[in-house]
């Protein structure tokens, strides 16, 4: 099930992580690659994915933090 644009969930595949749609490959493990300091082309030759996936997934995060709420304990 695509639950945005060009990513997709399926209970079969990464226990229903969100993926590049038509791949394995993990939203959270291309953040981590970027934020490792990784290329964009470093991550499209490692894991055969378009320059379009990345900037889904970048989107993907962007949004999904900006609804997060965290709560100060304190």
């Amino acid at each position: 099930m695509e639950i945005a644009p060009r990513i997709s969930v399926d209970e079969k595949i990464r226990f229903g992580k969100p993926v590049i749609s038509g791949t394995r490959v993990p939203v959270d493990l291309i953040i981590g690659k970027l934020a490792g300091g990784m290329t964009y082309e470093e991550v499209m030759a490692e894991y055969e994915i378009a320059h379009e996936d990345i900037l889904a997934v970048l989107d993907y995060a962007a949004k999904t933090l900006s609804s997060e709420e965290i709560k100060a304990a304190g």
